[in-house]
This record gives structure tokens, sequence and C-alpha cells, in this order.
């Protein structure tokens, strides 16, 4: 079950970080709502689940943000004869950070929906027996210390079907 984790981390992780991921989707935010985000460098997409005050101690890092990693796998066995065939649950945890208060939850929002919108974007099939349908929970989290002064995070859950042999 850890490569199906694998896998489908890494095809998030393509998929947000690629010439028509999250960056494509912050210019057209930055056009349509005329503010100013920048981009998401590509060295800030992690795939681990760490906190942000461990993060700020061990790697190098920028804000914004993004991790990506599996939560959950669940096999229910919905076509009976193959190995896997259920839902992988992700994960992707915006966190943003600046020296001021203002402004942080509005540049969360914004991050979150550059995401949602490559994420529907990409509907369907994944390839390798992953398949995305289109459905997301965002969730918002309270603005807390450290970072640059104060840090935001905002997680995205999705689910991914699954079919293995």
């Amino acid at each position: 079950m850890n490569s199906l984790a694998h896998t489908a981390t890494s095809k998030l992780v393509a998929l947000l970080s690629g010439p028509a991921g999250v960056n494509a989707s912050i210019a057209a935010l930055q056009q349509s709502q005329n503010v100013l985000l920048p981009p998401i460098a590509a060295k800030s997409f992690f795939t681990e689940n760490v906190s942000s005050d461990i993060a700020e101690k061990s790697l190098e890092y920028k804000y914004a943000a993004v991790y990506i990693y599996c939560d959950k796998i669940v096999n229910v066995l919905k076509e009976k004869f193959r190995t896997f065939s259920g839902v992988i649950q992700m994960e992707i945890d915006v966190r943003v950070s600046q020296d001021r208060l203002e402004g942080i939850d509005r540049m969360s929002q914004l991050y979150t929906d550059a995401i949602s919108q490559t994420l529907n974007q990409n509907r369907g099939d994944w390839g390798q027996g992953l398949f995305y349908a289109g459905g997301y929970e965002i969730s918002f989290g309270p603005v807390k210390h450290g970072g640059r002064n104060f840090i935001k995070s905002a997680k995205i859950s999705l689910d991914l079907d699954a079919s293995v042999d």
C-alpha cells in the first residue's frame, strides 16, 4: 500500500508544480482579481506531513509552501478481483506567512483558490489506476505565531479513486 501512497503523492505534486499547475492559476487570478500574489517556487512543494514549527527548524523554508501527502488509504474492494480497489485520501496543506496580520487571510484564500482551480482543471484519469472525480474540502486554520511573524495554514482534502492489480 505504501507504493500507492507514493504514486498518488507524486502524481499530485507533478500536477500542482507543473507548467499548467498552480502558478498558471496564480497568474490567472492576478489578472482577474487585480492582486499581487507571488508564484510558488518549485522547491516550496514538499511531500511530508510535518508541522510548520518543525519544518522551519529543519528545512530550507520559503513561504508560500505547499505540503502534499497521503492521509489515508481505504481498500473497500469495489472491484472484487483487484488487489486494491478503493479510496486514497490526499491532503494539500498551503502555508503562508508575513510580518503583518493584515491580509494574511486573503493571501491564504487566494493560494487556495489557485490550487482548487488547478484541481478543477484536472478531473479524470490520472493514470496508473488513479482517478480524480473532482471533489475536495477546504478548511482554514487560525493564524499563529511563526514564519515571518504570522503564519496561516489552509488544508485541502481530496479523494482519489484507485484500482490496481
